[in-house]
C-alpha cells in the first residue's frame, strides 16, 4: 500500500468521523469526484493482494532458477508485501474496534 493510498484511507477516516460528529468536513470531505470509503478500501485491498501474487511469483521464479531474479529483489519484494499486507490488518482492526465501540453506545 503507497503512502497517497494509506493518506487516501485516513482522510476518508477523518471525514467519516467528522460527519458522525456532525461537524462539516471541509476539504476532507466527500466533494465531488472523490472515491468513497468502499472503493478505497477495495482499492487498498486489490493493491495488496496484487504485491502477494507478485511476491509469489517472484519467489517461483527464483526457485526455478531464473537468472533474472535476485535474491535482493525477491527479498525487498517480499517485505514490501508483507509490510502492506501488515498495514492493511491493522486499517482492519482499527474499523473493527471502531465498529465495536458504535455498537456498544447507548442510544
Amino acid at each position: 500500500m503507497s503512502d497517497v493510498a494509506i493518506g487516501e484511507v485516513l482522510a476518508q477516516m477523518r471525514a467519516m468521523a467528522a460527519a458522525a460528529r456532525g461537524e462539516e468536513a471541509g476539504s476532507a470531505g466527500n466533494a465531488a469526484g472523490e472515491p468513497a470509503f468502499g472503493e478505497l478500501m477495495k482499492a487498498s485491498i486489490d493493491e495488496v493482494n496484487r504485491a502477494m501474487q507478485d511476491s509469489k511469483h517472484l519467489a517461483e521464479r527464483f526457485e526455478s532458477g531464473d537468472p533474472e531474479v535476485s535474491l535482493t529483489e525477491l527479498m525487498v519484494t517480499a517485505q514490501r508485501a508483507n509490510i502492506e499486507f501488515q498495514a492493511l490488518t491493522e486499517v482492519r482492526n482499527k474499523l473493527l474496534t471502531a465498529y465495536q465501540e458504535i455498537m456498544n453506545m447507548q442510544v
